[in-house]
């Protein structure tokens, strides 16, 4: 399964400026590994398109380039990949720049060494490169998370996760759903395992979330995460069994 093809993700808007190096250097974490790089332009008003035409006529992998007609968020832009994606897992990983692609091949194989019964690696960010008030903002929405979840997750907000297809396309999403992952591939009757990953700045541009809007929308979002628990039982595996 080493040389299965992968499928990285990348939602971003606006990330022009940042796009070149990080597909550079996905190519480099990825080198000797069979992978495809779709990029969901969620409705981008600046040079994305052509940079991105740029480099799927260079690069000697495929950069796909899939394009919202208007900005639709973080979550469906993943859906989005998702349900384009061509390999048997989903590595997602931000535009900005500030996920390392390093750690895209440690995500992976974790995931494939927990074996079948586990069907994603979230990352977990250590030394955090946002402001004060945005890691505490994030702690206590992290805190309030699995207090009430129970996703045995620190940090769910990591735009770096490996997450087989088939399941992926099964959780329910909404405006914010890649806040709620692990507890979603938990509901499917799946494990999930965690993979400490270093934050890094962002290089160009500036975050399209604040402070205030994120926690407003986060905590709305938990309270549906919350109902849909309280009123679906975790699935069950289902196979046929045949007689004679």
């Amino acid at each position: 399964m080493a040389d299965a093809l992968i499928s990285i993700v990348i939602p971003g808007r606006n990330e022009a400026a940042n796009l070149p190096l990080l597909i550079d250097e996905i190519a480099s974490a990825m080198s000797g590994r069979d992978f495809e790089i779709i990029i969901v332009d969620d409705g981008s008003t600046d040079d994305t398109a052509a940079v991105l035409a740029a480099q799927a006529s260079t690069q000697p992998f495929p950069v796909r380039h899939i394009r919202h007609d208007k900005s639709s968020g973080q979550s469906l832009a993943v859906r989005s990949g998702i349900w384009a994606a061509r390999g048997d897992i989903v590595a997602t990983i931000d535009g900005d720049g500030q996920n390392d692609p390093q750690y895209i091949p440690v995500l992976v194989d974790a995931l494939r060494n927990a074996g079948p019964d586990v069907a994603a690696a979230q990352g977990q960010r250590l030394k955090r490169r946002d402001s004060k008030a945005k890691q505490l903002a994030s702690r206590f929405a992290n805190w309030l998370r699995n207090a009430i979840l129970h996703d045995e997750t620190r940090d769910t907000g990591c735009g770096l996760k490996a997450v087989r297809t088939e399941v992926f396309r099964k959780i329910p999403f909404f405006d914010g759903t890649h806040r709620f992952v692990p507890a979603l591939i938990i509901q499917e009757g799946y494990g999930v395992v965690h993979c400490d990953v270093v934050d890094r700045s962002r290089r160009h541009g500036k975050s399209n979330y604040g402070i205030f809007d994120r926690g407003l929308q986060g905590t709305a979002d938990l309270v549906g995460v919350w109902w849909l628990r309280r009123r679906r039982r975790r699935m069950p595996k289902a196979r046929e069994v045949t007689h004679g």
